[in-house]
């Protein structure tokens, strides 16, 4: 049994919660406590009811104390702070972090302090240095270091890219790559303009326009795939779709090939976490799709033989929770095995 707490529960804490039900995991995995600073009343009534995943697939009750998920009672705290909640006398294994507010080692480490044996954060860190490791599934799973107390499950665009990266790098061999995101609109944009601390093309409506924004996912792929370091840029836009987002890929490879040689590499690299379509899809076909990464063969591009065009969908929400559980999954049997 692996104890485990969620701090956050907002897209991210909901759809791990959920998962864990739906892909039968909630009795070897056990949540022992949620925290979040929303009433309790909205935390149940939003588990139950998904306008993007749908309704949950069980029994979710609000009673005194916390959630009665399927019978089981998860006790709810509504701190703001890491050291508000006792974390020490959860006897936990675990805690998922996904409030995606702790980008930097000294503030994640306020968990450690407070009683935390380990962290998994839903977010990119700042640095390396943040970070014991990076993991992105199919790619460096099973290296996750024996004392490893802080771990990052990356970002929902670094895990579509990077297996997908690794695989054409490995057989083709990569020169430089331009990476288009579209992205589905997220909770830090308003529904009309609105103020916004930072970003001024944030401040406008996310359902009525494509909106650049900022991005380190160049910088988070280098992390994972250092020989490919200098070699990548890449924008992102946010589109006026609630889930599932689609990566371009525009690669100068380093051997001639050929449409078709490209995607029977595609074909036979996607297992696990990368699968592949040949079907006419839109964006909607792929909610609530476990895969971080679905390559479309029909959306292969060669030009002049080195310049290749690729594209992958994923849904954002849902592949990334289902990450957060394998990371957790994968952890677990190097530090439980220790004990």
């Amino acid at each position: 049994m692996l104890r485990v707490a969620i701090n956050g529960y907002g897209r991210i804490g909901r759809c791990v919660l959920r998962a864990l039900y739906e892909r039968g995991d909630a009795e070897r995995v056990q949540v022992v406590a949620i925290n979040e600073p929303q009433d309790l009343a909205s935390m149940a009534y939003l588990s139950q009811f998904d306008s993007t995943h749908g309704r949950f697939p069980g029994q979710v009750e609000q009673v005194a104390g916390g959630l009665q998920v399927n019978g089981r009672l998860i006790p709810v705290t509504h701190a703001t702070r890491p050291e508000e909640v006792d974390w020490a006398a959860l006897d936990l294994d675990l805690l998922l972090e996904c409030s995606g507010s702790f980008g930097d080692r000294a503030t994640a480490e306020r968990y450690l302090a407070a009683g935390c044996p380990r962290l998994l954060l839903s977010q990119p860190m700042n640095t390396r240095e943040d970070t014991d490791t990076t993991v992105v599934m199919g790619v460096n799973e099973q290296s996750i270091p024996d004392q490893a107390r802080l771990v990052s499950n990356a970002s929902c665009t670094t895990n579509c890219v990077v297996p997908l990266l690794q695989l054409l790098h490995r057989e083709l061999g990569v020169e430089a790559v331009g990476i288009t995101t579209l992205h589905s609109a997220m909770n830090d944009q308003p529904i009309l303009d609105g103020y916004h601390r930072s970003d001024l093309r944030r401040t406008r409506s996310a359902m009525h326009s494509v909106i650049p924004v900022s991005t380190e996912l160049a910088r988070g792929i280098e992390r994972l795939l250092p020989e490919l370091e200098g070699r990548i840029h890449a924008r992102h836009l946010r589109v006026p779709t609630m889930n599932v987002s689609v990566m371009e890929l525009n690669l100068m490879m380093s051997r001639d090939t050929d449409t078709a040689q490209v995607n029977e590499i595609l074909q036979a690299g996607s297992v696990g976490v990368l699968g592949w379509t040949d079907l006419p899809h839109a964006s909607c076909d792929f909610n609530h799709d476990t895969r971080s990464s679905i390559v479309d063969l029909t959306q292969t591009r060669v030009s002049g033989g080195r310049l290749l065009t690729v594209m992958a969908w994923f849904d954002n929400e849902w592949a990334f929770a289902c990450r957060m559980l394998d990371v957790a999954d994968c952890w677990a049997r190097g530090f439980q095995t220790q004990i």
